[in-house]
């Protein structure tokens, strides 16, 4: 249609979920956001609505896009729950160690950067950084552990792996993050080997 400015969805959201990414909710104005999508006020509103609805969005994405790869990496918790727990810190590995993302994890800053957030909006990053223990203990739990070990384990394996994503950006070296994910890895191939 002439006159009518066109842009691929997936691409905008993508600039837009890095410059989050990158400076965090409360430091992304809408002119950083239109210097990274490439539209202007007026289009960013009429297409992606306010700065919150935006947000949104973009947390919404991160959270299919990385959880939908540790979901994968657990599927196979039955089999290999250590393996599968592997896995699952690989991805954050790699994700880390990608050089066309912002160092850190986008979920995790904006936990800590709840204050600055709408009550709408920190809702939504609350439930949405919740998702990993339960994905866990589920996997733990298919793998053969107890109720009450699943659950510690769960919450202690989320716990690493949002703290490698805060060494990796404050520069802890791939292989101190790969040390801290061996030690978690071998406690729960201990507490899983059987008794006897």
């Amino acid at each position: 249609m002439a006159g009518k400015k066109q842009f691929d969805m997936d691409t905008v959201l993508d600039a837009a979920m890095i410059q989050f990414w990158r400076s965090g909710y409360a430091d992304t104005s809408l002119d950083d956001l239109s210097r990274a999508t490439g539209l202007n006020r007026s289009s960013i509103y009429s297409s992606l609505g306010d700065k919150d609805a935006l947000f949104l969005r973009c947390l919404d994405r991160y959270a299919t896009r990385y959880g939908g790869k540790s979901g994968a990496a657990l599927s196979c918790a039955a089999e290999d729950p250590v393996g599968a727990v592997r896995a699952f810190f690989d991805v954050t590995l790699g994700r880390i160690a990608d050089p066309a993302v912002p160092d850190g994890c986008l979920m995790a800053q904006s936990v800590m950067g709840s204050p600055a957030l709408s009550p709408r909006v920190a809702e939504r990053v609350k439930e949405l950084f919740g998702l990993q223990r339960p994905r866990l203990r589920t996997a733990l739990k298919a793998g053969g552990m107890s109720d009450e070990n699943a659950e510690d384990f769960a919450v202690h394996i989320a716990a690493v792996n949002q703290s490698l994503a805060v060494m990796g950006r404050a520069g802890a070296s791939p292989e101190q993050l790969r040390a801290i994910v061996g030690v978690t890895v071998d406690a729960l191939a201990r507490a899983l080997r059987p008794v006897g």
